[in-house]
């Protein structure tokens, strides 16, 4: 079954920076279109940025562009965001997350477990 597992979280000061990473198990990859969400606590889960299956195009929610870059290793099955001039606003649970469709109309039908990210003022 197809396995989705986060990992970089933690905990950074305002205007640092983290990297998190997304290991895919259980399909074939490289055929496969990309996202992260995330979740602050009391509120909906939001898009942050998607990318097609080679990586040739990306894109973000306005509240992450220029800050953040999502990129994919398909040899290694994994898919990376990252995440500089951070800011509390930030903190959140990350998912990775893939699905059925070509990007960026891609229903995202699996999800990781996610990932903690708190950035402190």
């Amino acid at each position: 079954q197809v396995q989705l597992v986060e990992s970089g979280g933690g905990l950074v000061q305002a205007g640092g920076s983290l990297r998190l990473s997304c290991a895919a198990s259980g399909l074939t990859f490289g055929n496969y279109a990309m996202g992260w969400f995330r979740q602050a606590p009391g509120k909906v889960r939001e898009f942050v940025a998607s990318l097609n299956w080679s990586g040739s195009r990306t894109y973000y929610a306005d509240s992450v562009k220029g800050r953040f870059t999502i990129s994919r290793d398909n040899a290694k099955n994994t898919v990376y965001l990252q995440m500089n001039s951070l800011k509390p606003e930030d903190t959140a649970v990350y998912y990775c997350a893939t699905g059925r469709g070509s990007w960026p109309t891609v229903t995202y039908d699996y999800w990781g477990q996610g990932t903690q990210v708190t950035v402190s003022s």
